[in-house]
């Protein structure tokens, strides 16, 4: 079970419940992998709903890593994702806000 307070998230990917987590290095991976821009302006096209498939796949790869899966992107072009491409990118937009919540703003 993902824990939202320490920046969790669930998602079943092929029926199985997988924790994913941005983590500082799979947050340095994320930025390396992004083909423009930087973690700011990621968070601001999910910000204004102009993110792209790319996006939300990057995320999803980086969340994995960030929960200790040692695949990579290629191991989920076929995967089955819960929800379809709208829970990919409802995730990846939590995992995005769970990232960069203050502890103060947690409590809420």
């Amino acid at each position: 079970m993902a824990n939202p307070w320490t920046g969790e998230v669930s998602l079943v990917i092929d029926g199985e419940r997988r924790v994913l987590k941005l983590t500082l290095g799979a947050l340095a991976e994320l930025e390396d992998s992004l083909e423009e821009g930087t973690l700011v302006t990621l968070v601001e096209r999910f910000e204004a709903g102009a993110f792209s498939s790319r996006d939300v796949l990057a995320l999803i790869v980086a969340g994995l890593r960030g929960g200790g899966w040692s695949g990579t992107s290629a191991d989920l072009l076929s995967a089955e994702i819960a929800g379809g491409p709208m829970g990919a990118a409802k995730a990846a937009a939590q995992l995005l806000a769970r990232a960069f919540m203050l502890p103060e703003d947690r409590a809420r």
